[in-house]
């Protein structure tokens, strides 16, 4: 918290910001590396004559050879996409609109979220890794030749999979290997076989997949800790390339879960409760948005839909009403730390536990949102309402009060229907009368405002320079 908000910036601001160096002698091979073949061959099949580049952060910095080299071999219009809308894993659809683009090349890590609207193809990047290294970490940490585990990687490193698959199976034959799955496949998984994150494997042990061990490639992240919430049961290692050691995962996974259910106990206190749009990419964000905001509805709590952007601890604190946040994003990016944030954010998942009485705690953990909808695998409909003399009282286990813990028929509006449109000036314009907009008139301060054509036009002047806590001016006495 103190972190958060009470820090001069000064460090920030001061700050020499630089590309991160990733492996360049991995990059020296940029047809290699960004798999430029496949890209000019998904271009070209598809006619596409505007398309879209999205780069993080780390791999910016061959944006321009990439695009330059995708121009000449395609002849299509080429256009960058830096700074991403909201998280690098997720395409940005939004951005790519901007420029009327027909396609989008997502390179880097993915979250593997199937879109909406766009055509995509996701090149990872071939990260080295040391296969034989690898290979003997797993031997250290499972010397039983009969162990049942599967492995997941880092879509970075999926393409050494296989190699590594060969040099594996025929010493350990109960090891499965996960696919990596671009793009919605139809249909559910048949029995037996799991789908989740962009990633396919079955599942041969007979008590199911909590039988089984996870072996993870990749570094520490949050791709490893969605994992490891959602499969809970089972014992995770990894084994990072960079450093290339491999080592059983100490998250005390049963500890981060305590941690989340306080975070359920906080959303069944709430009242005002703020949904926060964390994507308008992924497939599904619209319908799970309008399921959220019914099941706020019908618990009789107040939601307020909020589109900022990337959430940070001062964005939020404008919004002193608010209880708690439900962020909407994808998977990885779903699990939000917010210790330094003034109110807690929690995921749909969290928030149905809270609010719907019908979906009980079973040791399952989702973080993706789109499980939560109708014909998913872990949809729970709303139960019907319980009059208020027939329901079970509940008590807080954080403030000891007595709570609502039923759901209830839609509360009728306080206004009648004859008096929700008002006259707003003398030239019988219609206006309607919006409680939340009531009340953001009656703060005190509502934000900056315009005041269009209110300004007098003035010449450009040099300001100050500094930071607000110690301008260089200062101490000086002014001219």
């Amino acid at each position: 918290m103190a972190t958060a908000f009470s820090s001069d910036g000064e460090a920030a601001l001061r700050r020499e910001l630089g590309p991160v160096v990733v492996a360049a002698a991995s990059r020296g091979d940029l047809d290699g590396f960004y798999e430029m073949g496949r890209a000019a061959a998904f271009v070209r099949g598809g006619g596409f004559r505007k398309v879209a580049l999205q780069f993080p952060d780390e791999l910016l910095a061959d944006a321009a050879a990439v695009a330059a080299r995708m121009e000449a071999a395609t002849g299509a219009e080429m256009y960058v996409l830096g700074d991403t809308t909201y998280g690098s894993c997720c395409v940005d659809e939004v951005a790519a609109e901007h420029v009327g683009a027909e396609a989008v090349l997502h390179y880097g890590p993915a979250c593997l979220s199937p879109c909406r609207k766009l055509p995509v193809l996701h090149i990872f990047g071939q990260q080295p890794l040391d296969i034989g290294r690898c290979a003997e970490a797993f031997r250290e940490l499972y010397p039983d030749r009969q162990s049942r585990v599967v492995v997941l990687s880092d879509v970075v490193y999926a393409h050494a999979m296989g190699e590594l698959e060969q040099q594996l199976c025929p010493e350990y034959p109960n090891i499965v290997f996960s696919r990596v799955v671009c793009g919605d496949t139809p249909g559910p998984a048949p029995p037996g076989e799991v789908r989740q994150f962009g990633r396919q494997f079955p599942v041969e042990a007979l008590g199911g997949l909590q039988d089984c061990a996870m072996f993870y490639v990749g570094a520490e992240g949050l791709a490893l800790t969605s994992f490891m919430l959602t499969w809970n049961r089972c014992p995770f290692s990894s084994f990072d390339p960079a450093t290339s050691c491999g080592r059983r995962e100490t998250l005390n996974v049963n500890r981060a879960l305590m941690r989340r259910l306080y975070l359920v106990e906080r959303a069944r206190d709430a009242q005002v409760v703020g949904i926060l749009v964390g994507t308008l990419g992924v497939a599904g964000y619209l319908a799970v948005l309008q399921h959220l905001r019914e099941l706020l509805r019908r618990a009789g709590k107040r939601s307020y839909t909020l589109a900022v952007g990337k959430p940070n601890p001062a964005k939020l604190a404008n919004f002193l009403e608010v209880d708690i946040f439900v962020l909407v994003a994808c998977a990885q990016n779903s699990l939000l730390d917010s210790s330094d944030f003034y109110r807690p954010i929690v995921t749909p998942y969290e928030l149905e536990l809270a609010c719907n009485p019908a979906r009980e705690w079973t040791g399952n953990y989702f973080t993706d949102f789109r499980d939560l909808l109708p014909g998913a695998c872990a949809h729970v409909e709303l139960p019907p309402a319980v009059p208020a003399a027939e329901a079970v009282p509940d008590v807080s286990l954080i403030t000891g009060e007595m709570r609502a813990a039923h759901l209830c028929d839609p509360p009728a509006s306080q206004l009648p229907p004859s008096t929700t449109l008002a006259c707003r000036d003398q030239t019988r314009a219609l206006a309607e009368i919006s409680p939340a907009a009531s009340f953001l008139e009656s703060r005190s301060w509502r934000g900056l405002e315009q005041q269009l054509g209110q300004t007098p036009v003035s010449k450009a002047v040099q300001g100050r320079r500094g930071i607000a806590i110690a301008y260089e001016d200062e101490g000086r006495e002014q001219p």
